[in-house]
């Protein structure tokens, strides 16, 4: 298993980001996932990162909603173009904030609206003149000005059972987010089997970890349960974490935040579930606990610091690389 950089970390600049990923670089990270939420501009920075590191890189995910099938090939294809062999298309639903009330646009249909994309894009992005009648998506005649040199692989980002599943028969990796090492073979049985319905191999695992090196993980746990809240009440998230084991305390964070009482969606937020969105505590015992995903079938531990400002971003990022190498778990970090 390797580890890798999930960019952007909050609160530092542009050109602070891709300093960031210069030092990541430097102490053996080999691998800059962007996704794309608040900003910036996933393939903005995706460039930034191209032309100022030798990093693999990839979007980690988009939402398959805020830009049509058209753009996303020709964001995909320039990126292609300018890191030969380094550039992967992550793609994914997204959520119910970020889709319809950030963006405005209705969550209708993610399970279809991901297949379609997949499609469409992958024919672009092969060369061909797209015309495409779906249920969710609609082109004629679109053709890239410029293809890829090369193949761009598209991992989906997925959750749930049927979009495992999903991720499986059309993607050529799949991307997880806050999941407990124990969850893990659950996660990708359902993965697995989509890719041997299809025929199909499945691809690298990659999975987010929110994490900060701390001696004591407790006042972590606490900020957790005060700002993550609203994922676990996310009625994609929601129907994750059920599905998991964790039925009471998703729908006690459900129902307290629905009625906006915030005491009561932190106390729903048991240590078990924190610990399911959090790896936090000394920096030996990260590695260590992300060396066990990797013998869950993890194939890219993805450092998201869960640490206000840049030093201690970095302190996160520097900590973790030097115990993982220091313990010898193999891969590069």
């Amino acid at each position: 298993m390797e580890l890798s950089l999930s960019l952007p970390v909050p609160g530092l600049s542009l050109f602070d980001q891709v300093e960031y990923a210069k030092r990541g670089e430097d102490l053996g990270y080999t691998t800059a996932w962007v996704p794309e939420t608040q900003g910036p501009d996933s393939f903005v920075m995706a460039a930034a990162l191209a032309l100022n590191t030798n990093l693999k890189l990839g979007t980690g995910v988009i939402p398959v909603y805020t830009r049509a099938p058209m753009v996303l090939a020709m964001a995909a294809a320039s990126m292609a173009n300018i890191t030969p062999h380094r550039f992967v298309l992550g793609l994914g639903s997204s959520s119910h904030t970020i889709v319809g009330d950030w963006a405005g646009i209705p969550f209708e249909k993610p399970l279809t609206r991901v297949r379609e994309t997949v499609e469409v894009v992958r024919r672009a992005l092969a060369g061909e003149k797209v015309t495409f009648e779906g249920e969710t998506i609609r082109t004629k005649n679109f053709r890239l000005g410029v293809r890829p040199e090369r193949e761009v692989p598209i991992y989906v980002g997925a959750l749930n059972k049927k979009m495992l599943r999903l991720a499986g028969e059309v993607g050529d990796g799949v991307w997880l987010n806050m999941l407990d090492e124990s969850k893990v073979p659950m996660v990708l049985d359902e993965y697995r089997a989509g890719a041997k319905d299809a025929g199909r191999e499945p691809g690298p695992v990659i999975c987010r970890m929110q994490t900060l090196v701390a001696d004591d993980p407790a006042p972590i746990y606490n900020m957790v349960r005060g700002g993550m809240a609203g994922y676990v009440a996310t009625p994609v998230y929601n129907k994750f974490f059920t599905w998991l084991g964790f039925v009471d305390e998703a729908k006690g964070v459900r129902d307290a935040f629905a009625r906006g009482d915030r005491e009561g969606t932190a106390a729903a937020m048991t240590d078990d579930l924190v610990r399911q969105i959090v790896t936090a505590g000394p920096a030996e015992a990260v590695a260590e606990r992300f060396a066990r995903y990797g013998e869950a079938g993890i194939t890219d531990a993805n450092i998201q610091p869960l640490a206000p400002g840049k030093d201690a971003a970095y302190a996160t990022m520097e900590a973790v690389a030097t115990a993982w190498d220091k313990g010898g778990y193999g891969g590069r970090a």
